[in-house]
């Protein structure tokens, strides 16, 4: 069986959040599934995808620190400075579309 759906995620601010239960709500057929695939993929321009283990929320934290020092907010070499290009500067390192 295939099947697609498109659905949407609610606003979140900037960072690392856990999506796996809105997800759940809105994809009430995987109950029903003992094995599969699933693929992801966000269609927003300044967000991204990203699986990881949840077993100790300070990954998420983790993944913060390290994308502001990889990629700062006002780093003064940037050129191209109009709004949101912190945010595309930061996405470009990391992927829209994920298998699970």
């Amino acid at each position: 069986m295939w099947t697609q759906k498109t659905i949407t995620l609610r606003a979140r601010p900037r960072g690392f959040h856990l999506v796996t239960d809105e997800l759940l709500q809105q994809l009430p057929e995987l109950k029903h599934l003992s094995v599969g695939l699933a693929n992801f993929f966000i269609q927003h321009t300044s967000a991204s995808l990203t699986i990881n283990e949840n077993a100790d929320p300070t990954v998420r934290s983790d993944m913060d620190a390290h994308f502001d020092r990889a990629v700062p907010e006002r780093a003064p070499y940037y050129q191209h400075t109009y709004e949101g290009m912190m945010i595309c500067r930061r996405i470009s390192k990391r992927p829209c579309s994920v298998p699970a």
